[in-house]
């Protein structure tokens, strides 16, 4: 029962057997859109959903090391939880950085989909260290960081934006 209950976790439910092309790519748009239904239409507070999403990576580790050995490649196409965990770290960063709440809903919907975009470049490019990630670790640390670090650089971004907007307009 709980291989069960893990393969599906790491599959968000369906992104295992009934998509089966750009697995990633669906799952990271899910992401974004249910992190923005949770934040800005149910306006659940932003701690909670951390707190919930810090679960989520911690447990990510056990759902994938426990149903890795059932598949033949080392990182599956199947295994999808680990975009849900790098889409997040943008919006979550964003939103705990950003608690005012200014931006309208259209507005808050334009940054995350900055944000899917970026997220989707820097996985699929994998720039350094991403790249080296992904090619020497063929486990569940590298299946889970490799998108924690393009998650990471789509706040360095965003960061970057806010320094040259601060500075230059």
């Amino acid at each position: 029962m709980i291989n069960k209950l893990n393969y599906y976790f790491i599959t968000l439910f369906i992104f295992g057997d009934h998509i089966k092309k750009y697995r990633g790519t669906w799952a990271s748009l899910f992401t974004t859109l249910f992190l923005f239904l949770l934040i800005y239409i149910l306006k659940i507070p932003v701690l909670i959903i951390l707190l919930i999403l810090l679960l989520v990576f911690f447990y990510s580790f056990i759902a994938i090391n426990s149903c890795l050995k059932n598949f033949k490649d080392k990182d599956p196409q199947e295994i999808v939880i680990d975009e849900f965990v790098g889409q997040s770290i943008p919006i979550i960063l964003y939103e705990v950085f950003h608690p005012d709440r200014t931006n309208s809903t259209e507005e808050a919907l334009q940054i995350y989909f900055w944000f899917f975009l970026l997220f989707r470049v820097f996985d699929g490019l994998k720039p350094f260290p991403i790249d080296y990630i992904d090619n020497k670790y063929k486990n569940t640390f590298g299946i889970l960081f490799d998108d924690i670090l393009a998650g990471f650089y789509v706040v360095l971004c965003l960061i970057l934006f806010m320094v040259g907007k601060t500075f230059y307009f």
